[in-house]
């Protein structure tokens, strides 16, 4: 599906892969017969388009949703982004894979793609659009955004980090416990809970691990960049 060239270039060989979905701006170059189009995220126009609330929150998950390109066709497509390095996440039938938008470099399009609040994974949040909006001031603090991308299927990922990436099994008696900044994604049956590490008034303005924890239980694996810088 993917071919790791080097730590920082992918290879997509969409005859075998079939048709590929990459952040704008990703590919590199390609042999063979490729075609490119834009493609949008499932969801983002009706929930951009009903009440206010909904509008809000159609609004941030534009602004935060990367654009993509869908390439199709039988020929060979090379991706890479910013320098970044690349890791690839293989996603078997019955698992999902959530990851922030910013470090998804490419998916398979036979995976099934949604948006979910950064909060709908864990207790205390809420799905839906409330659980959007309660992640909205968490997301202040932590540097997250509100919403986070959900693959589901079978196919596979190419996710960006700084500084390389760290895999943590998760399925201990102990949670995971990590720095919101850190976080790239959480693979299998994984719940993420943001917690409040100091006061709220010690809090604001505070965006690292020290002030907010992103606590992980349940049975699969998160990966995290070793670094706190955005991408």
């Amino acid at each position: 599906m993917f071919e790791k060239i080097n730590d920082k270039v992918v290879k997509a060989d969409l005859a075998a892969a079939g048709s590929v979905i990459a952040r704008k701006g990703a590919m590199l170059y390609y042999t063979g017969d490729v075609s490119f189009a834009p493609h949008q995220i499932p969801g983002m126009q009706a929930m951009g388009g009903a009440g206010g609330l909904m509008r809000l929150a159609g609004r941030a998950m534009a602004g935060e949703h990367e654009h993509t390109m869908l390439a199709q066709g039988s020929g060979e497509v090379h991706y890479g982004f910013a320098g970044l390095e690349v890791h690839v996440v293989r996603i078997e039938p019955g698992a999902t894979l959530r990851v922030e938008a910013s470090r998804l470099l490419a998916n398979t399009a036979s995976l099934q793609s949604s948006v979910v609040s950064v909060l709908s994974s864990g207790g205390g949040g809420g799905g839906g659009l409330m659980g959007a909006l309660r992640g909205a001031a968490s997301g202040t603090l932590t540097g997250q955004g509100m919403f986070t991308t959900q693959l589901s299927g079978q196919g596979a990922a190419a996710l960006l980090a700084h500084g390389g990436f760290l895999e943590l099994s998760v399925g201990g008696p102990n949670p995971i416990v990590v720095d919101p900044q850190a976080f790239v994604a959480a693979y299998g049956a994984v719940n993420t809970e943001l917690k409040t590490a100091l006061s709220w008034r010690d809090a604001v303005g505070r965006g690292s691990g020290e002030a907010m924890q992103l606590q992980c239980t349940g049975q699969g694996v998160v990966y995290i960049q070793a670094s706190e810088e955005k991408l």
